[in-house]
């Protein structure tokens, strides 16, 4: 009997994760009898009663499972080691809130027994803030025009992967993992498919994204899948380098040629100074953020340090 592991990260989840965990096995119980499960939580250092819930359902269940971290590591380190830790013939992670639909459980097996041994689950719409889905659509463009990996639009992590690919993800020993770009770079390798649906609200609670969650994220997919951010470093520096002789030169000769009556004045010299300190600023500020990348695969921290496990 093939078995399924669902994979559920979470952080100060503590009004929807029993609830997630009912959805998960019923629908599972119901659509696909034919398979062994479990269902694994892997809980980034709640505060807020989550582990008590998570312990209490592990304690009537055995097919629940719980990782619980010494700390937060993450909205990226933590699922993908969540990940790795499952046996399954196949894993699905799936959030705690309700936002990817346990409903398409079912049509990700099937696609997987079709053979693809990835699945994606793509948001061709949203209900959350009409201007954030916006911005997400930028972010996405952008990256995939930076790239030179085929990103996925609108594509969270959310699907069903095969062992296959679970054996890559142990094998690449990365310590900042991002598995977007992880299945843009390998999914057709692994005869990937994509579905679509709509995003809903988050059931209860409220969102942990904030302008440096989504910032740490966009840094982290730029860093580690373009080339495009040193490149345009480059390219300006010459760019301004090549402006400024050409205006050193053309100042010069007109103080050549016009010695009493040539008058540049302070204006030009402010503008050019500030704007030439703001392009060097961006870019430093660019290049910082690729050393900081560097740094922490340089260190080689573990992507996870776990407190204890449950059910393993």
């Amino acid at each position: 009997m093939k078995k399924i592991s669902i994979m559920i990260p979470c952080f100060n989840e503590v009004e929807n994760v029993e609830a997630i965990s009912k959805a998960v096995e019923e629908v599972l119980v119901r659509e696909l009898p034919q398979y062994d499960y479990e269902i694994a939580f892997i809980d980034n250092a709640s505060t807020d009663g989550t582990r008590d819930i998570i312990e209490r359902l592990c304690a009537e269940n055995k097919k629940i499972k719980a990782i619980f971290n010494v700390t937060n590591f993450g909205q990226f380190n933590s699922p993908f080691h969540g990940m790795c830790s499952l046996d399954g013939d196949c894993v699905i992670p799936i959030c705690a809130d309700f936002q990817d639909p346990v409903e398409l459980i079912p049509v990700f097996v099937r696609k997987w027994e079709e053979g693809h041994k990835i699945v994606s689950g793509v948001k061709s719409s949203s209900k959350e803030n009409g201007f954030i889905y916006f911005l997400r659509s930028c972010y996405y463009k952008l990256i995939k025009n930076m790239s030179s990996v085929r990103m996925i639009e609108h594509f969270t992590g959310f699907g069903l992967y095969d062992k296959t690919f679970i054996q890559l993800l142990r094998q690449l020993g990365d310590p900042i993992p991002f598995i977007r770009g992880i299945v843009a770079e390998y999914g057709e390798g692994f005869n990937m498919t994509t579905v679509e649906y709509e995003q809903p609200q988050r059931r209860a609670g409220k969102t942990h994204n904030n302008f440096y969650t989504l910032y740490d994220a966009a840094m982290l997919s730029i860093t580690s899948y373009t080339k495009v951010g040193l490149r345009l470093c480059t390219i300006a520096g010459f760019i301004c380098a090549l402006v400024d002789l050409i205006v050193a030169f053309v100042y010069l000769v007109l103080k050549l040629t016009h010695w009493y009556s040539f008058h540049a004045g302070y204006a030009p010299m402010i503008i050019g100074m500030f704007l030439i300190g703001a392009i060097q600023l961006f870019f430093i500020g660019l290049m910082g953020e690729y050393i900081l990348n560097i740094n922490t695969r340089v260190i080689n921290r573990p992507i996870v340090v776990e407190e204890k496990r449950i059910n393993f």
